[in-house]
C-alpha cells in the first residue's frame, strides 16, 4: 500500500500473515441514522447503537436523553466510560455536571440514577463492558442488560420498523 502524502510510511508488521488470516478489521459508523437509527429507551430517551462486542461483552453507544428526563437507578458490573457530547447531566448521587468534552468513568459495583434537566437533554459516548443492572424505586433488581439485551433492544427496532440491520455494527 502507498501511503497518502503527508503520511509516514508504517514499520512492518512481523507477524502480517497471522493477522491476515485471523485478525478483525475495525469498523466505521458513520453519523447518520442509515447506519444506526435512535432506537427509544422508555418515555424520555433514546439509544444509537455504535458497537456490539460478543466475546468481551462490551456495547458502545450514545444515549440521548431528552429535557428533564432520568435513567432508573442501575449499578455496573463492568467499567463503564463516558464522554459527554451535548447538553448536560450527572448522577443524584453525586455532586459534579457532565458538559461537553467532560470524561465520566465508572467503575465495577457502583450505582447511581442518571439525569438531565437541561432543557436541551444531553447526548453522551458511552462505552459499558459487562452488564447493567436496573432498580425499581424500593431497590428491588428489575432488569439485567447485557450485550445480548442491547442486540436485541437495535434489532427489534430495526425489524419493526423495517430498517436493514447494520451487521457492520458486529465485532
Amino acid at each position: 500500500m502507498t501511503p497518502r502524502p503527508g503520511l509516514i510510511a508504517l514499520p512492518p508488521e512481523p507477524h502480517q500473515a497471522i493477522v491476515d488470516e485471523f485478525g478483525l478489521e475495525g469498523g466505521f459508523v458513520g453519523p447518520g441514522e442509515q447506519d444506526s437509527p435512535w432506537v427509544p429507551f422508555g418515555d424520555s430517551a433514546a439509544i444509537r447503537h455504535l458497537s456490539f462486542d460478543v466475546r468481551s461483552g462490551a456495547v458502545a453507544n450514545i444515549l440521548w436523553v431528552k429535557g428533564g428526563g432520568r435513567i432508573g437507578t442501575h449499578r455496573h458490573r463492568g467499567a463503564v466510560s463516558a464522554i459527554t457530547l451535548e447538553g448536560s447531566w450527572g448522577y443524584y448521587e453525586y455532586d459534579w455536571v457532565a458538559t461537553p468534552g467532560s470524561f465520566v468513568y465508572e467503575t465495577p459495583g457502583t450505582a447511581h440514577t442518571l439525569y438531565s434537566d437541561d432543557p436541551k437533554g444531553m447526548k453522551a459516548m458511552f462505552w459499558i463492558n459487562g452488564a447493567i443492572e436496573f432498580f425499581d424505586d424500593a431497590g428491588q433488581l428489575t432488569d439485567t442488560f447485557d450485550v445480548f439485551w442491547f442486540i436485541n433492544h437495535y434489532v427489534s427496532h430495526c425489524r419493526a420498523n423495517g430498517l436493514p440491520i447494520n451487521q457492520s455494527l458486529f465485532v
